[in-house]
């Protein structure tokens, strides 16, 4: 997850723009789509947080891998009271937390330490060094996201080697300190250190808002999505599919609808990890009786939508 660039910069301006404002000419092509790409675990259409926790109670610390792509690797981790992180961080991609449970001090390199409980979403610039602590006297629930099949690194000076792992070992390198081939990456307008949910969204927007960016840069794109129940659109809506590229939801809010090609229609709830392989027909509503929030984790925020023929362009 990288420096937004100044292409990216304005595609995401452009993003902005109200939709009346855009240009509606639609346009027809033919997509590649291959055979369906089987659900292989441990991606599922849905991982349902009330299931996770009955398969580790009794733990105070464990992990569940929920994602696990070449683009992605997402998992639940819960911490012991007192229990930290050695201090890490990802060499080329930024890293994307969920706060579910109890409270988790951040440690991040040039940000003051913060505590997060439940809601917050935090987000770590990629080379940047950081620790979590939990806090308190009950466990911590974080949801995290970091690039598929990667292992962090560690700064030289946090402890000593650390024991191999997926294959690998570790060896002890140098690197520049400017960010072309080293140095650390940092915070910007669009992506900031957190935000809380509940406090600057729930509580700020009561009626709803149609779309907030959380990570939004040339290979990255986390949108916040939160409004009103709707009706469940029909089966002949079937959404649109992505080329060569996954994407999954975690639901912050509510309960929201979901229509996944050879799937089916299902409901998630607030917690709950909705995830669609490349190439399927999908589609995402929110449930209709309550305030309903979405986050989505998509390659970027460009990644193109191919809707069916006759959708002109839509769903």
């Amino acid at each position: 997850m990288k420096r937004t660039t100044k292409v990216a910069a304005a595609a995401l301006v452009f993003l902005a723009i109200p939709a009346l404002a855009q240009d509606h000419k639609v346009y027809l092509s033919w997509a590649p789509k291959p055979p369906l790409v089987p659900y292989v675990a441990p991606n599922k259409p849905i991982t349902r947080i009330s299931d996770v926790l009955k398969r580790h109670v009794g733990q105070a610390s464990w992990t569940e891998d929920v994602v696990e792509t070449q683009r992605y690797s997402a998992k639940w981790i819960q911490m012991a009271p007192g229990e930290k992180t050695r201090t890490q961080f990802y060499g080329d991609d930024r890293t994307i937390w969920v706060v579910w449970g109890g409270k988790i001090r951040f440690t991040i390199a040039g940000q003051k330490s913060f505590v997060a409980s439940k809601g917050f979403l935090v987000q770590v610039p990629l080379r940047v060094p950081h620790s979590m602590q939990t806090e308190g006297n009950e466990p911590s629930l974080r949801f995290e996201v970091t690039r598929g099949h990667t292992l962090p690194s560690y700064p030289a000076d946090s402890g000593g080697k650390p024991p191999a792992a997926m294959g690998q070992h570790y060896v002890k390198v140098s690197y520049p300190s400017h960010l072309v081939g080293g140095g650390m990456d940092g915070y910007t307008e669009t992506n900031k250190p957190y935000l809380d949910f509940f406090k600057e969204v729930v509580a700020k927007y009561p009626s709803g808002v149609q779309h907030i960016q959380f990570v939004g840069d040339h290979d990255n794109y986390a949108p916040i999505n939160r409004g009103p129940g709707v009706p469940t659109p029909p089966y002949t809506n079937l959404g649109h599919f992505h080329v060569g590229n996954d994407e999954f939801w975690f639901i912050l809010e509510g309960k929201c609808d979901y229509l996944i090609e050879k799937v089916g229609l299902l409901t998630a709830g607030a917690g709950d990890i909705v995830f669609v392989p490349p190439g399927r027909f999908h589609r995402a509503s929110w449930a209709n009786g309550q305030m309903d929030t979405r986050m989505g984790f998509l390659r970027s925020p460009t990644m193109q939508h191919n809707y069916g023929k006759d959708a002109h362009g839509t769903q």
